[in-house]
This record gives C-alpha cells, structure tokens and sequence, in this order.
C-alpha cells in the first residue's frame, strides 16, 4: 500500500530558527520549503520535517539516520562544526572513540539542539 510512496521523517523542535541553523548549516540539508507546519529540508532523495512542538526532545530513541560511506570522516567533520556524540553500552559492540563497531556495521549517534537523537551508519541495509 505505501511500499511506492516517499516517506518524510518528522522532527519536533523547541525553536524552529535553531533548528534549521542546526540541520542547514551544521549538517548541510537544504530547505525544500517553508510553510505555518514548519520547514521541509532535502537530504539526497529524502525529506526531512521540522516543526515546533512543546515535546520536542522528549523521544528516547532514533528519529533519524543517514547511511554514509566514510563514517568516521563525517564524525569528525561534524565534531568539528561542535556537534557531540553518544557512546553508550550496547551489546556486542566495541567503541572505536564516538563509532559504535558491530562486524562490518558501525554506527554512531548525536543530538540536535532539542535533544533528538539523529545517527550515521555504513550498513547496506
């Protein structure tokens, strides 16, 4: 039923201005579009919502992910524009500085202003 149709990931924030600053500047998305429900950014051939709720921050889990080639050169060019990374304890990984390593996956997360938890994978999934 919806296998066919593009899927947009929807991201609450507490300051919309921030936000975009955040994902535009800091990550490099584009803005696709701005309208009273919030603004659309274009990552590759994804879209990407942020609008403003007063439960921003409040998930506890992934909203967002990007499946990258270099990981470890976007983790340091990221932590370089001032972002901070998560390591946490998560089995059968083992932690090559902020790059969680599971066999030939590896993955890591960071937060956005709010406290959403975005994350970088290499996986070919």
């Amino acid at each position: 039923m919806l296998g066919n149709s593009p899927v947009t990931t929807t991201v609450a924030v507490k300051d919309l201005a921030a936000a975009k600053t955040f994902y535009t500047d800091v990550l490099g998305l584009s803005v696709v579009n701005e309208n009273p429900m919030g603004v659309f950014l274009k990552s590759g051939d994804s879209q990407l919502l942020i609008y403003e709720s007063q439960f921003a921050g409040t998930n506890k889990a992934t909203y967002a992910g990007w499946k990258v080639d270099d990981i470890q050169s976007i983790v340091t060019e990221l932590k370089g524009k001032g972002v901070q990374f998560q390591t946490f304890d998560l089995p059968g990984a083992t932690w090559d500085n902020d790059v969680a390593v599971m066999g030939s996956m590896k993955s890591a997360w960071f937060t956005d202003p709010d406290g959403n938890i975005l994350a970088l994978d290499n996986s070919d999934m």
